[in-house]
């Protein structure tokens, strides 16, 4: 289950990537068609707002995976390991509901625009708005795996603290780069 993860893991940053160098592409492309040649790519802006949707759509997945949103711990770190599997369980409670909710949302957006296209491309806005299903759905699932695992015991403590501090990502660039600067000498 682990590799099917990271497999999938993988596939969404390399995918990732990809949608950052076309629309860096196209954005740069058509300004050097207009400056240069004064004319452009009348595809190339519409066609970079929804590659841009779709990074950050499934760049939040991978964030959510790696607990790299915004979070506020100032409770959760005072409480007793009891408290925290309890407010952990309410937490995902409250992310699944949200999910859901996007999810039926952004179906019914789906849905709705499966008749109207995009003007200059003509691809259909329910491209653009099924991100918000597949986001849900990953989200979903990545909460699902985590309430599965916490109720199996396979989470430590510190895996209840659904934030990264800061320093704690500033001392593992240092140990990094201390690695790889010990491995050039």
């Amino acid at each position: 289950m682990r590799n099917i993860g990271n497999a999938i893991t993988r596939s969404l940053s390399y995918l990732i990537a990809l949608f950052l160098a076309l629309m860096a592409i196209f954005v740069f492309g058509n300004v050097i068609l207009r400056y240069f040649f004064h004319s452009g790519w009348t595809w190339a802006e519409e066609m970079s707002r929804i590659l841009f949707i779709w990074l950050i759509f499934l760049g939040s997945i991978l964030a959510f995976k790696d607990n790299e949103h915004l979070g506020v711990d100032t409770l959760v770190v005072r409480l007793t390991p009891k408290g925290r599997k309890i407010l952990y369980v309410i937490n995902c409670f409250v992310i699944l509901a949200t999910m859901g909710l996007t999810l039926h949302g952004s179906w019914y957006l789906t849905l709705l625009n499966v008749d109207q296209s995009t003007p200059a491309i003509g691809i259909p806005y329910a491209y653009v708005y099924s991100s918000g299903v597949v986001v849900s759905i990953g989200m979903g699932f990545i909460v699902a795996m985590n309430l599965y695992m916490l109720l199996s015991g396979k989470l430590t403590e510190n895996d209840l603290v659904m934030t990264t501090d800061s320093e704690e990502k500033v001392s593992e660039i240092e140990e990094i780069a201390k690695k790889t600067a010990g491995e050039k000498q």
